[in-house]
């Protein structure tokens, strides 16, 4: 059996998307085809003795590549016979490559994950990037937006291929009750948009708090459900108070990520109008909100940014939208909320087509093909 040795700084449990992809995609391997090197965290001696494959923890809250990093590393490969490797995060632990291949590694993959389109723009990351990619036969892209930035500085040094994110289908389901969180923030039984996400500018909260007056003209009794924390949480409440909305508007403030397909199911749609800033180095690489929802059978209503649209099927699952444009978000959620039967109709689409692409069990098959050419 091939045996994959996973290095990453990114592993439960510490918090944090790449965590989430990397433990997701080790779950549904053959435990007895892993060992993981990763740094320590809080709680990290609990978590893995409850794992069932081997994990070695460096004396370091922070992986980096380092010679004691690729020592340990080249160590493990050797005394678990490991013919594989795997970087969580190809940036910056895709420096150890050379050391694995010394210690007999035949074939090494690195994901990359939405951030390093940023990385490849400059030109001191992109050399960075560009030697990383010349050491690994696999470099993943979680998106075809991503892969366009990436492929014209790394395309010639390494072959690229997609890894996306993916969704638990058991978890994020149209039978999950959001009728508890609609009686928590009183809700009633009123049409909801919802969008959940970090309260940050990229994910156009600010839009829905400044279309929702138009969505109300439409719709009176319609509630806005703005689901997480974030840096703009306070900017948001000013905005909201502001316009007098605060009987329609409601933040939740952080929610615990087991509460979040409760958050979802209390909507009727979701929405979130994500844009690209700074240049382009502030931009969505995905978006797996717009997938969970759909998980959830939502219609969704998405913005431009990076890779949001390749979330939506257009006029099947929902619509991507101008994201600075109030009027165009309102009109679609509106619209939505005024033909309730196809938005229902979007919703059981957008579950079909999670269920088919994106479900975790198709990526797992995705990822096991890289590993074993």
């Amino acid at each position: 059996m091939n045996r994959t040795l996973v290095v990453t700084n990114d592993f439960p449990p510490r918090q944090g998307g790449i965590q989430t992809f990397v433990a997701a995609l080790l779950d549904r391997r053959p435990p007895d085809s892993l060992v993981v090197l990763a740094s320590r965290s809080p709680g990290w001696e609990a978590h893995d003795a409850a794992l069932p494959y081997p994990v070695v923890r460096r004396p370091t809250a922070m992986l980096l590549p380092t010679p004691g990093t690729a020592r340990a590393a080249a160590d493990l490969a050797r005394r678990h016979g490991c013919d594989s490797a795997f970087f969580g995060a190809a940036a910056p632990l895709g420096m150890v490559a050379p050391a694995l291949r010394d210690a007999g590694v035949g074939h090494l993959v690195g994901a990359t994950h939405g951030h390093e389109t940023g990385w490849v723009a400059l030109p001191g990351s992109r050399q960075l990037m560009q030697r990383i990619a010349g050491h690994l036969d696999v470099v993943t892209y979680i998106s075809e937006y991503t892969r366009d930035r990436l492929a014209p500085a790394l395309g010639s040094r390494t072959r690229l291929a997609q890894l996306s994110p993916g969704v638990d289908v058991e978890r994020f389901t149209p039978d999950v009750d959001g009728s508890p969180v609609r009686r928590r923030y009183g809700l009633g039984e009123a049409p909801v948009a919802v969008c959940v996400s970090r309260l940050v500018a990229r994910k156009g909260q600010d839009v829905l708090v400044e279309c929702w007056p138009q969505v109300l003209a439409q719709h009176p009794d319609a509630r806005l459900l703005l689901v997480g924390g974030g840096p703009d949480e306070r900017t948001l409440r000013r905005a909201v108070a502001a316009r007098g909305l605060q009987d329609s508007v409601v933040l939740t403030g952080a929610v615990p990520h087991a509460e979040l397909p409760a958050h979802y199911a209390a909507g009727t749609v979701f929405a979130m109008p994500c844009r690209t800033r700074r240049a382009g180095l502030d931009v969505e690489g995905l978006g797996m909100v717009f997938l969970e929802a759909s998980a959830c059978g939502l219609p969704v209503v998405a913005g431009t940014s990076g890779g949001a649209p390749e979330t939506v099927q257009e006029g099947i699952t929902g619509h991507v939208v101008e994201p600075r444009s109030a009027e165009a978000v309102a009109t679609a959620i509106s619209g939505l909320l005024a033909e309730p039967d196809r938005a229902r109709a979007m919703g059981a689409a957008g579950r079909a087509w999670v269920e088919q692409r994106w479900s975790w069990t198709t990526i797992a098959t995705t990822f096991g093909d890289l590993l074993d050419r």
